[in-house]
């Protein structure tokens, strides 16, 4: 599960001799998703998992073999595919956890170990990451949209094949959907399932009353009447009338579900009908193609829907189907292996110039609220009352006092290869994203034009980055460094 180009650096690697060299990798991406103001993070329990069966099968070698260059001959040496038969993850991994608000430029991961081994590892830890972030974050907009009213993952049949599915459901149960209709999320995940019938179930029947008195007699213990398939309003009121026959036998009407049509109006008429026949406690469900700009909408236009079920627009991420997360080396041992030989990425774009260093986030908290993240360096440490600076300018930059609370995001993960952590159960992961968001100020979580989150490096580390950048294109670091 990798890139082809994976294998090819690490036999380079080890035809040089230098496979075993320590080198320090981040993972992190450069802007944030949905043209909003933070990020879920997610996927680590995926990639704790992939990393504990990291290895290559003799049926791997074999098939490593069988590849050839332009010249008719294998790519691979027969000696590297020995040793890579025989490769055992022995790597440090830091990481962010699960459910933690997350913003560009941070490393949601760092790996330290044989470069070979942590190269091999780019492309899977980005794929059990980028998409579950996308997701989640996507889930939580939704979430906040709602306000307090549940959201239910209707995404399984729209989503990107079975592997995709499965990522999206339990990412958005993360993010905050209250349930999902994916039966097996919720065998593997224990993720609460729920579901109706479709217009199917009313079309197999000679009118539409009917398929609910049949549905009503088959599961009286489940009734959200799907009452669009004709007339809608009219549909209402024939669930309204089942509804009171349930309520006569001893049970009681979940709801209806619209799914097309006018949502503000027919929320508000079907309400009407509903509470008119006594069934103020029925429940109006809405689906139809939301996201949280639709939900937005027509909270604002007065609707009187009480669930929301979301689907296409959160399991693909529709309106940004990547997140465009990186993996970037930061560092790596001199050849005497007695010092940290840092590395940084140049680029015509300001934007994709690396950072530099074995980087650590510090998330400073005042009030309760999240305030400023500042990207440090490890080894060089920290000062109390930080100033960081906009990485992208360096004559943006805030001061953080020194009476600020903080906590320090990546925690050790694996140490020699081993795992140091309790995996966290889902529930908890998604009761942690709940209050991560909880932390972050209104101005941050709003969908139109939020508010910057204060991330910036570290002044020493921002001072370093500028001197390599400048050794890099043959400028004199100290005209840079007046700035």
């Amino acid at each position: 599960m990798t890139d082809l180009y994976q294998l090819t650096m690490a036999q380079g690697y080890w035809k040089l001799g230098m496979h075993d060299r320590r080198a320090v990798f981040n993972l992190f991406f450069r802007t944030l998703p949905f043209k909003g103001g933070f990020a879920i993070a997610c996927g680590l329990q995926d990639a704790i998992e992939y990393l504990q069966q990291f290895r290559f099968t003799r049926e791997d070698a074999d098939y490593l073999a069988t590849l050839n260059g332009n010249d008719g001959q294998p790519i691979f040496d027969p000696e590297f595919l020995e040793d890579l038969a025989e490769i055992q993850f022995s790597c440090d991994v830091e990481a962010v956890p699960e459910g933690t608000a997350v913003f560009a430029n941070e490393p949601m991961l760092r790996i330290t170990g044989p470069i070979w081994q942590c190269q091999l590892l780019e492309t899977p830890l980005l794929t059990l990451f980028n998409f579950p972030t996308l997701i989640a974050t996507k889930a939580a907009r939704m979430v906040l949209a709602a306000q307090g009213q549940p959201v239910i993952e209707f995404g399984l049949r729209r989503a990107q094949g079975i592997d995709g599915a499965m990522t999206a459901s339990r990412a958005a149960y993360i993010g905050g959907c209250e349930s999902s209709s994916n039966v097996l999320a919720g065998q593997m995940y224990g993720i609460p399932v729920k579901g109706t019938h479709a217009h199917s179930w009313v079309m197999s029947f000679p009118t539409e009353i009917e398929s609910f008195t049949a549905y009503a007699a088959a599961m009286p213990n489940n009734c959200v009447f799907l009452v669009d398939t004709y007339n809608t309003l009219e549909g209402v009121r024939n669930a309204a009338k089942i509804g009171c026959e349930l309520r006569k036998h001893g049970h009681s009407m979940i709801g209806i579900r619209l799914d097309s049509g006018d949502l503000a109006y027919l929320s508000i008429e079907a309400r009407k009908i509903l509470d008119a026949a006594g069934l103020q406690d029925a429940k109006i469900l809405a689906s139809n193609d939301l996201d949280e700009n639709i939900i937005t909408s027509l909270k604002q236009q007065g609707a009187k829907i009480d669930v929301w079920g979301v689907g296409t627009k959160l399991v693909t991420g529709n309106d940004q189907p990547a997140l465009g997360a990186v993996y970037k080396l930061t560092a790596i041992r001199d050849e005497s292996d007695t010092a940290w030989d840092y590395k940084l990425k140049i680029s015509e774009q300001v934007a994709k110039i690396s950072i530099p260093g074995i980087l650590q986030v510090r998330r400073y908290v005042r009030d309760s609220v999240f305030i400023a993240d500042a990207i440090y360096d490890e080894p060089s440490g920290i000062p109390a009352d930080p100033t960081i600076v906009d990485p992208g300018d360096v004559t943006r930059r805030k001061h953080v006092s020194s009476e600020s609370i903080y906590e320090d995001l990546l925690i050790p993960v694996f140490r020699g290869g081993k795992v140091v952590i309790t995996v966290p159960a889902l529930s908890s992961v998604r009761q942690h994203a709940h209050e991560q968001i909880k932390m972050l100020h209104p101005s941050i979580t709003r969908f139109v034009n939020p508010h910057e989150y204060p991330v910036g490096l570290e002044q020493h580390l921002s001072d370093l980055r500028t001197k390599l950048i400048a050794h890099a294109r043959g400028v004199d670091p100290h005209s840079l460094m007046a700035l």
